[in-house]
């Protein structure tokens, strides 16, 4: 399955918008910039002594600004979070475009950072944030790839 552009208007499972190939492409390469520096900031606390919850925050993010971006290719924005994991589940998952592994790096990403974000009862340890940041390294690399870097074009 390619990344197609799609224009349309409705709302069942996102936003859609009447927009144009070009307008698109200016999205998903804000996306992906804004995953990288993302991704950049994670390293930086990481390195610099920042906390492990900033950390998996930042990881986190990394990877739904990405998807956030792939989502564009296909018209389907949601406004929630849980329907950008529902979206990328459905849309690229489940039609094989993305493995299951993926699917379960996001979705353990986003529930560290609910846990980092929102609850006091564990605090992330430094090994878990480490590991969430390799893996939402490769998240994005991976998206990035698809389909052989035609997400601009």
């Amino acid at each position: 399955m390619r990344a197609v552009v799609t224009a349309g208007t409705g709302r069942p499972g996102g936003r859609r918008a009447n927009m144009k190939r070009e307008e698109v492409q200016e999205l998903v390469r804000l996306r992906i910039e804004q995953a990288r520096g993302a991704l950049r900031d994670a390293e930086l606390l990481r390195q610099g002594g920042g906390t492990a919850q900033s950390t998996v925050n930042r990881s986190y993010y990394a990877m739904f600004y990405v998807v956030l971006g792939l989502l564009h290719t296909v018209g389907r924005v949601p406004s929630k979070h849980q329907g950008v994991l529902t979206l990328f589940d459905t849309q690229f998952v489940k039609q094989g475009v993305f493995s299951k592994e993926m699917s379960a790096t996001f979705h353990k990403a986003f529930e560290f950072r609910l846990n980092a974000g929102y609850t006091t009862t564990r605090p992330v340890p430094l090994d878990e944030a480490e590991s969430l940041l390799r893996d939402a390294g490769r998240f994005v690399g991976t998206i990035e790839e698809y389909p052989r870097g035609e997400l601009y074009s």
